[in-house]
């Protein structure tokens, strides 16, 4: 999960629903019905709770870069030659890097690298030994996407 993305994203939904709450309270509010006030300060709390939720939905998704490689990359496998984990995190996971060999049908077994956010619950795919799926970028052999 990219924290930074979608702390961007609250605020900046944030910084629009405090602007369009600001006109809301200093020209709208004064030419309503009467009456109508609460159903109007119901419509933009849920417009701002609908906003926010969109917002993280958007922000979750992967980059262009990584939905590119998804869909376009070379299919391959990976075993796991090695496993030291550098730091737990805040959410409950460790920064673990992985020391892999890399098979691409059609060319040449290679060695590499990956620093990975693992989670208890892929801890035992990861295991050394184990064999994963992986995507690479046909133009970067350096640049893969484990499929878990």
């Amino acid at each position: 999960m990219d924290h930074g993305r979608i702390l961007r994203t609250v605020l900046g939904i944030t910084a629009g629903y405090l602007i369009l709450l600001g006109l809301w309270l200093g020209w709208l509010i004064h030419r309503a019905p009467p009456g109508t006030v609460p159903y109007q300060i119901v419509a933009m709390v849920g417009l701002f709770g609908s906003c926010l939720g969109l917002g993280m939905l958007l922000a979750t998704r992967p980059s262009r870069a990584d939905r590119e490689l998804w869909q376009h990359g070379l299919e391959g496998w990976a075993t796991v030659k090695g496993r030291r984990a550098l730091e737990r995190t805040d959410h409950h996971s460790e920064m673990t890097q992985l020391e892999l060999e890399l098979t691409i049908p059609g060319a040449e077994t290679y060695t590499g690298s990956i620093t990975f956010d693992l989670m208890p619950a892929d801890s035992p795919k990861l295991a050394v030994g184990e064999t994963i799926s992986i995507r690479v970028d046909p133009t970067n052999r350096d640049r893969i996407i484990l499929v878990l």
